[in-house]
């Protein structure tokens, strides 16, 4: 239409135009071509950047959900193999109340299921009554508990589709095996959860083979054989679909013929990767909202010149009467025009709402999914300790116990502290702070960083003062920070032979902690806390944690500073202003 529209237009220009203003006119369109052009790269590189960032967050969200459970699931064979009862079911061949024993632990803990099998490789108990007698002596995960003696994780295929994924421990009976324990880990679970939503989810083993995944078809093949299995478009569709979204960069894969977004990340836990498939689509909506609006105003400019220069052609002679009624006609064609862009910039508006309301519910649902994730922890922690718990009253050994329920009450602490925190983010202000000693901080960041701590040999130091030292902030973000700084120092000393980390709290006219850690220390300092900056591999980190935390320490009015050791690493500072001196630095 635009083509038609400025071919009459030349047609119609009466002679009194002079050269200057159809060159300006000229200039105009290729400008509007131009500004269009850059404006459509510039926004769909800067869209797929921020589309792929959220898609990096909710992965890390999964893989953590993941490892959470496998974590929780890895501990009950290492309960169960020294159960008295199980032992002694096992030596005297009694097995009449084992399978109700087994099903009281599976609904205290939370498992998928679990199996007794005797040294013959027989069920003799089960939380499902329908595998007792079955035998399981070729099995892996039963040789493999035989032969370790410690625990170990078994992925085996299922024949109707998927895999079951085990821990099997051997249970010694007189120092030697006399049966192996079983217990199921239920991550099917999250595959249905992933199906519900938009993304296609892959997880991998450590061989590159697909063991769960949103597209059933896809189990049990290797990743690049999983991708190809798809009801591949034809070369014509190819080619119309790329001549369509002309602006759009080459996509990472194409998934059931869509072009899709690929994200991928390392899984801490035996090699497995996870990658998550996204469509393009919303990039694409929001770029051709923002097209839309830039095409229409360039509209409304040329209507706008046509109408001046049609004005002027009548006003400069009559003797162009027949030409200047044409030129009215093509005026009120351009209104007509100028009212259906109105309709659709109204339409657009309309549209931007729902894409916004779209947004806030997106955000909700990572937000709710966030939460979840940090209760989840605390009350999978407590179902353990509280199994533990009952196993230890059952010894007769109860100051054991008594140390499982103190941990269960720092736990709901912890929960609670949570939830107090998100009553603080709608609000802003000061209604969170308290009166904190940062030992106690430091010393409940240690304790929540235990799991982390015993899976290397690192020599952590403290010096601390034997004084309180009282601050006033959040208690739950000041330790957030903490685990933070113990987190990046723990990566740092990753490759070390003998990693060691010192953490020194004093006191003077600031409260200040340094973590220090014999790393390879930090290249560019300048950078470090900018958000989305990291030196980590993909996949390890998305470089939000030292942006979160220096914004959190600047919030309770202190600074947090990062500097390179003299004999080598990094070392942290965070400086708060003391209990007290902060009101009078406020003076």
């Amino acid at each position: 239409m635009s083509a038609e529209r400025d071919t009459n237009f030349d047609a119609e220009t009466p002679p009194g135009i002079s050269w200057r203003v159809k060159l300006a006119i000229v200039l105009m369109v290729v400008l509007a071509v131009g500004v269009v052009l850059v404006t459509n790269r510039w926004l769909s590189e800067r869209f797929t950047e921020s589309t792929r960032n959220r898609a990096e967050l909710r992965l890390a969200l999964y893989s953590g959900n993941m490892v959470s459970e496998l974590q929780r699931t890895s501990v009950v064979p290492l309960l169960l193999a020294g159960d008295p009862a199980l032992v002694g079911a096992l030596k005297d061949r009694v097995f009449s109340d084992t399978s109700q024993k087994l099903i009281r632990v599976q609904s205290e803990i939370g498992v998928a299921s679990i199996l007794l099998i005797d040294a013959d490789g027989r069920t003799v108990a089960a939380t499902n009554r329908n595998l007792l007698g079955t035998n399981h002596r070729s099995m892996g995960y039963f040789v493999e508990a035989v032969r370790n003696k410690d625990t170990v994780f078994t992925a085996q295929a299922r024949e109707g589709g998927g895999y079951d994924f085990t821990y099997s421990r051997a249970v010694l009976v007189d120092g030697k095996p006399g049966g192996v324990i079983v217990v199921a880990v239920d991550l099917m679970k999250y595959e249905r959860a992933w199906a519900g939503l938009q993304d296609a989810v892959m997880v991998t083993d450590s061989e590159g083979v697909v063991i769960l995944a949103t597209e059933p078809r896809w189990r049990g093949l290797p990743m690049a054989e999983a991708l190809a299995v798809r009801d591949a478009p034809s070369a014509l569709s190819r080619a119309l679909q790329a001549t369509a979204d002309w602006a759009q960069a080459p996509p990472d894969a194409y998934l059931r013929g869509e072009a899709v977004m690929k994200t991928e990340a390392r899984v801490p836990f035996r090699g497995w990767r996870m990658v998550t498939f996204t469509a393009y689509d919303s990039v694409r909506e929001r770029v051709n909202g923002i097209l839309a609006l830039e095409i229409m105003g360039f509209a409304i400019l040329m209507a706008l010149t046509f109408y001046f220069l049609s004005r002027k052609a009548w006003s400069q002679s009559m003797s162009f009467q027949r030409e200047s009624a044409e030129l009215r006609l093509l005026n009120a064609r351009l209104q007509r025009e100028i009212a259906e862009r109105e309709r659709v910039q109204k339409d657009l508006a309309v549209a931007e709402l729902t894409l916004a309301q779209s947004s806030k519910l997106a955000a909700l649902g990572e937000m709710s999914a966030a939460v979840s994730h940090e209760l989840n922890q605390p009350l999978a922690a407590m179902k353990t300790y509280l199994a533990g718990a009952r196993l230890l009253l059952q010894r007769k050994r109860p100051e054991e116990a008594l140390s499982s329920f103190q941990r269960i009450d720092d736990l709901i602490e912890r929960m609670g502290a949570i939830t107090r925190q998100l009553k603080s983010y709608a609000r802003k202000g000061g209604e969170a702070f308290e009166p904190v000693d940062l030992r106690a901080c430091l010393s409940s960041a240690l304790s929540m960083m235990e799991p982390q701590l015993k899976l290397r040999v690192v020599k952590i130091t403290r010096t601390l003062p034997r004084t309180p030292v009282m601050v006033m902030a959040d208690r739950l973000r000041l330790e957030q920070v903490i685990i933070n700084l113990l987190r990046n120092a723990l990566d740092a000393t990753r490759d070390r032979s003998d990693p060691q980390i010192d953490l020194i709290l004093s006191a003077g006219d600031v409260a200040m902690l340094a973590v220090r850690d014999n790393g390879t220390g930090i290249k560019d300092l300048d950078n470090l806390f900018e958000p989305f900056y990291t030196t980590k591999k993909p996949g390890e980190g998305v470089g939000l944690g030292l942006a979160i935390s220096s914004g959190i320490v600047t919030d309770l009015g202190g600074r947090l500073t990062a500097r390179n050791g003299e004999g080598g690493g990094a070392v942290f500072e965070m400086q708060l202003p003391l209990l007290g001196r902060e009101v009078e630095a406020a003076e």
